[in-house]
């Protein structure tokens, strides 16, 4: 991980981020536990927007970049800007994978695969979970 990207910008102690965030959140946010599939709130959403980090606000994906990939998470083929995440090896669950920050509070959001098998520009599946998002809607 980058020295820079080590320190978050958004900083609570553990007891204040319990008190803002549901236990749900706290669970993916904080511990990085994972939503059951099909049960996130934006799975199947065609809303124009922007999706936020729900620890912190930080712009985080937009829904251009949203498509169905059938996994059982919304996923995006990129963030909304490339310093809007942090990416880190995981190797948790026996296997390799991308884990996907917030840069701002390094919040975790879930996790990047990449491809050929993406029907993306980028060839990257960013899979989030719901409960780390907020969406907003754009203005009509």
């Amino acid at each position: 991980m980058d020295p820079v990207a080590d320190t978050p910008k958004v900083t609570r102690s553990e007891q204040e981020w319990k008190e803002q965030l549901t236990a749900e959140e706290y669970a993916v946010l904080r511990q990085a536990a994972t939503e059951r599939p099909w049960t996130g709130e934006y799975v199947d959403t065609k809303t124009t927007g922007v999706y936020e980090c729900r620890g912190c606000g930080a712009e985080l994906f937009r829904s251009e970049t949203k498509f169905e990939s059938h996994c059982g998470w919304p996923s995006f083929y990129d963030p909304a800007d490339s310093d809007a995440v942090i990416l880190r090896q995981d190797r948790s669950m026996g296997m390799t994978r991308t884990e996907v920050l917030c840069a701002a509070c390094h919040g975790h959001l879930g996790h990047v695969f990449e491809g050929e098998g993406y029907p993306t520009p980028t060839d990257q599946r960013y899979c989030i979970n719901s409960v780390a998002v907020r969406l907003i809607p754009a203005e009509s």
